[in-house]
């Protein structure tokens, strides 16, 4: 038996457990952070919470026999997946990233490397902002004076700016949805992270269609490992 640890919270780790879940040689167990209130969880066993570091989670790995893991956490959830990197060398188990590939680049895009730059360029390109990099990086636009869309999973429990709207909600959406959005809050200029996949995508079509301009942070580096970027190639590599 081979027995899987999927470092979830993506559609493409839910697709994983899904796809693994069907395969009577394998026992998978998908884990979350526990940062999203109202998860989508993924079918088969299902571990909520983080682990304590990765000296906690190598010792996790080897106390429930854990053969491989793969890392399918969002591309910006770096902690984790630098957790996991040391969490299986010092378990000797072999890890994978599962990622999905970044959005390319269209016109009218500005590319910045963390959140106070994408503040930055975007209150020098206009004075009301959407903005969808979710609520954790929120404290970097706290003290603003410009007026903020703010869309997330979850109510904000961080400092917000003075003149800012909350939108609680999530993907997938729809083109048609994010033209009325944009028009109805007369946004100037969009902010979002380079996370890639279909479920957000729609916001930058309507982006471009009104000439919105995009502020897109990168994606921060990841450890040095094997990385594939979908179900199939992980499937390949675990029957490697």
């Amino acid at each position: 038996m081979t027995k899987v640890l999927v470092l979830g919270g993506t559609a493409e780790a839910r697709a994983l457990a899904a796809t693994l879940h069907e395969l009577p040689e394998v026992t998978v167990v998908s884990s979350l952070a526990g940062r999203v209130r109202d998860p989508r969880l993924p079918v088969g066993e299902v571990r909520v919470g983080g682990f304590g570091g990765p000296e906690r989670l190598a010792e996790w790995l080897s106390d429930n026999g854990v053969t491989a893991v793969v890392d399918a956490t969002h591309p910006f959830a770096e902690r984790i997946s630098a957790a996991a990197a040391a969490a299986t060398r010092a378990a000797d188990v072999p890890l994978i990233m599962l990622r999905r590939p970044g959005w390319p680049s269209r016109p009218g895009w500005h590319w910045v490397d963390d959140l106070h730059n994408a503040r930055a360029v975007a209150e020098s390109l206009g004075e009301r902002v959407f903005l969808t990099t979710g609520r954790q990086g929120l404290p970097a636009f706290a003290d603003s004076s410009h007026w903020y869309l703010i869309r997330c999973v979850d109510q904000p429990d961080s400092p917000l700016p003075a003149r800012a709207e909350v939108l609680l909600d999530r993907g997938p959406y729809t083109v048609d949805g994010e033209l009325a959005l944009l028009r109805e809050h007369r946004i100037d200029v969009l902010v979002t992270k380079d996370s890639g996949g279909p479920l957000t995508v729609a916001k930058l079509d309507a982006a471009e269609r009104l000439g919105v301009p995009v502020v897109v942070v990168r994606r921060p580096a990841t450890p040095d490992l094997d990385a594939v970027d979908t179900v199939e190639a992980v499937l390949e590599w675990l029957r490697r």
